[in-house]
């Protein structure tokens, strides 16, 4: 994959759906020379004890979600919030501003070259405005549960409702500037990167 990157900077909202593939897309990009910021990531440093989320956190939602260390155990919060519209977006409103705050400092101090945010609730979110370009990962539904299954053993109508908590990924392949299917083997879904990526800097 060609790792030129353009002289102007260039910002790609990376997202799609539980289990579509979305990390490995931006792994290929972050191979590529694309400087990539994880959202996860930046969600996970925000839960740090000690920090203003984390009292939050604590407070609306009990301390059956610590763990013996008094760090936030994310499998415990993740298990009492899905499933639950209204604990979702009470924990999205506490984490998001954080998180978005921290991306846009990000941005900000990239002065050039291909940025991918990679943020699995960016439309949800509302962060479009943040991006350039908005590429889409789609899978279907049978291999989004397969993949999650094998990855964190989630029993199938957990995975399931988690996925139908976020935008259908029919709606937000529509609102994509670039879509990438990564239905088949993982040279065919790098193939589609590295195309994409070429064209971002041919153009």
């Amino acid at each position: 994959m060609p790792k030129q990157k353009p002289l102007k900077k260039i910002v790609l909202g990376l997202t799609g759906g539980f289990g579509t593939g979305k990390t490995t897309v931006a792994l290929f990009f972050k191979k590529a020379g694309a400087k990539v910021i994880d959202a996860d990531e930046l969600a996970h440093k925000c839960l740090a004890r000690g920090k203003a989320p984390y009292k939050k956190i604590i407070r609306i939602f009990g301390k059956d979600i610590l763990g013996k260390n008094r760090e936030i155990d994310r499998k415990k919060l993740a298990g009492y919030v899905f499933g639950d519209r209204k604990k979702v977006k009470q924990l999205n409103n506490i984490i998001h501003p954080e998180v978005i705050k921290k991306i846009r400092s990000k941005i900000k101090q990239t002065k050039k070259g291909i940025i991918v945010l990679d943020v699995p609730l960016l439309v949800e979110a509302g962060l479009t405005q943040l991006v350039d370009k908005l590429i889409v990962v789609i899978a279907i539904r049978k291999n989004q549960v397969r993949r999650i299954q094998k990855r964190t053993h989630l029993p199938k109508r957990e995975i399931i409702k988690r996925i139908n908590l976020q935008i259908p990924l029919s709606r937000k392949a529509r609102l994509a500037d670039f879509v990438i299917d990564n239905n088949g083997t993982i040279e065919k879904t790098k193939k589609q990167v590295v195309k994409l990526w070429r064209e971002l800097w041919k153009n």
